[in-house]
């Protein structure tokens, strides 16, 4: 048998950076459909079944499928469990409840945080602490990027612990995925995820989803292009890409990636003509560029 081809660490670099820079998107595709008064039970439901299928006829098409063993049954119960039930569902309505976008980023940025400690206790991973520093450099630019004036929701405290919990479950998504990463290709891990993850929201899409149900409304191409688009680009190929980073790269530094969303949110927004950057803004993307380079630097042993 052929060993394994480790992709170099430029492309896991370029995947993890285009994963991050799809989610960012998917702000502005999730914003379209709330905006047009889909019910969230709906569009998530709906986008993380599509994913599954998707995923499921091109690892069919291409002869992938790998059945699930039966002693990793339970990690693959409680990934989607974590993402995407959980985690969706705690940060889309944290973010409601604290009713403040800067507050939500910060705390949804603190996952490198909790990622350093499962790294090192779970997979012995080797943290320096010039990683640290770049890890906390990265904190520093994504506040900065993400302040903005908003008011604290009437349930904010209720809204900041959903967020937290979100971290937690991301911090435990990212762990299970290391586990899996050796027995299973990404696409095959992510496939499971979501048609597990959309069997654990099919409750919650009857019973929110479709309550004031109208097909002149939930079947226009409005809603159906921002859809389609978070089930392709955002989570078949993203996380299929982000399955790929925590492989290669580890719990403790592909995290931080993940906590640059709010940044390339911004950026992206900007190149449309959505939003208007201030030069504090552009000094904390700075600030978080070097902190990514920094995180992610290993030293050279000497022989």
């Amino acid at each position: 048998m052929a060993p394994k081809v480790q992709p170099s660490k430029m492309l896991v670099y370029i995947a993890s950076t285009f994963a991050i820079t799809l989610w960012g998107m998917s702000y502005i595709w999730t914003d379209q459909l709330i905006a047009l008064g889909i019910p969230v039970f709906y569009f998530v439901f709906v986008r993380i079944l599509l994913a599954g299928v998707i995923l499921f006829l091109f690892n069919t098409a291409y002869g992938r499928i790998k059945r699930i063993q039966k002693k990793d049954l339970p990690k693959f119960l409680l990934l989607a469990f974590f993402e995407p039930f959980i985690y969706f569902i705690c940060e889309t309505y944290g973010l409601k409840e604290t009713g403040s976008p800067t507050l939500s980023a910060m705390i949804i940025a603190t996952i490198p945080i909790f990622s350093i400690g499962a790294g090192i206790f779970f997979f012995k991973e080797k943290i320096s602490m010039l990683n640290i520093t770049g890890i906390m450099l990265s904190l520093v630019g994504i506040v900065m990027v993400a302040m903005s004036k908003g008011e604290l929701g009437d349930n904010f405290i209720w809204g900041v612990v959903l967020l937290l919990i979100a971290v937690l479950s991301e911090v435990g998504h990212a762990s299970i995925t290391k586990s899996l990463a050796g027995n299973y290709s990404s696409q095959i891990i992510v496939m499971y995820q979501f048609l597990i993850g959309s069997v654990y929201l099919f409750p919650l899409f009857i019973w929110k989803g479709i309550g004031d149900f109208d097909v002149n409304t939930y079947f226009t191409p409005e809603v159906w292009y921002p859809i389609i688009c978070l089930a392709i680009l955002c989570s078949s190929l993203a996380f299929s890409l982000w399955v790929s980073t925590i492989k290669n790269l580890g719990v403790a530094k592909s995290s931080i990636f993940s906590a640059l969303i709010p940044v390339a949110a911004a950026l992206i927004a900007w190149a449309i003509g959505h939003e208007y950057l201030n030069p504090r803004q552009w000094c904390g993307i700075a600030i978080s560029t070097l902190g990514v380079i920094l995180s992610q630097y290993t030293a050279k042993s000497r022989k």
